[in-house]
């Protein structure tokens, strides 16, 4: 296992056995998100993208909680602060933020490895957009999860809308956006908001074994697996089975699928390699 350095004790990250984990570090806020957060959020998911020695990345939050989203403590003092017109302009600030949300919750739907959530706990705001952005989210019984932007009198950011459009339909995220329920794990896994619930005595190994078995799964395969099934949301079914051809044939020759092709011929568990 190795620490990565993300330059601030609000987010830590390490690699354990091909796996990033990373985790929001900001536990008597439920780790809901500061400036030093989100910016090194995004820095630490470019880094492990780049890592051919990760193969799959976690996201999860430390004390019990996932992520609480916007720190509305926070807001409400530098709304009260912004009287005298100091602080970026508002063109910069959306620039900023339309930066930070591609490289968080845009890089962890994009990026070609899988990417995991692993809710210990509430998450809300755009703390549950970034969960959405993950390709599979686990969860704890008492897990608790909301869109609660109306509850603060906002439209809502980091993707979730999208994101959430596309697992429920446009009706269901609309109301879950409208009326900010809390949404239990079973409530959730109902909608098809999460993949499964772990006990929380188990949640840990259970989350890990599945990364690890992706981690250590046929990568270059993954990668392609990933482009096609994100292509099939809003793309052309003509388009997408091309590529489907494309990705298929390509992964034809890589020495992972001749690995797993003799593999199944000696009634044994392949060894994949990446390549």
């Amino acid at each position: 296992m190795s620490a990565l350095d993300t330059g601030t004790e609000d987010l830590r990250a390490e690699i354990d056995d091909g796996v990033a984990v990373i985790t929001m570090n900001r536990p008597d806020r439920r780790n809901a998100f500061s400036q030093a957060m989100v910016s090194a959020l995004g820095a630490v998911l470019a880094q492990v993208e780049a890592d051919d020695a990760v193969g799959c990345v976690v996201l999860t939050g430390a004390g019990g909680a996932f992520c609480a989203g916007g720190d509305v403590k926070s807001m409400a003092a530098a709304s009260a602060d912004r009287g005298d017109g100091a602080g970026p302009s508002l063109d910069a600030r959306i620039h900023r933020q339309r930066l930070n949300q591609r490289a968080t919750s845009g890089r962890l739907w994009s990026m070609p490895k899988p990417t995991i959530a692993a809710i210990g706990g509430p998450a809300a705001g755009a703390g549950l957009s970034l969960a959405l952005a993950c390709d599979l989210r686990y969860a704890v019984p008492g897990a608790v999860l909301t869109t609660a932007f109306a509850r603060v009198a906002f439209a809502g950011d980091y993707g979730g809308s999208w994101f959430l459009t596309r697992l429920v339909g446009s009706s269901k995220a609309k109301e879950l956006y409208y009326f900010s329920e809390r949404l239990s794990a079973e409530d959730a896994l109902r909608l098809g908001i999460v993949n499964a619930i772990f006990a929380p005595a188990d949640f840990e190994r259970e989350v890990m074994d599945r990364a690890r078995r992706l981690a250590h799964g046929p990568s270059v395969a993954y990668r392609y697996m990933k482009e096609n099934l994100n292509r099939a949301v809003s793309g052309e079914l003509g388009d997408c089975m091309d590529l489907e051809v494309t990705h298929h044939v390509h992964t034809g020759l890589t020495e992972d699928h001749r690995e797993a092709a003799q593999a199944f011929v000696d009634k044994r568990e392949p060894h994949f390699r990446g390549r």
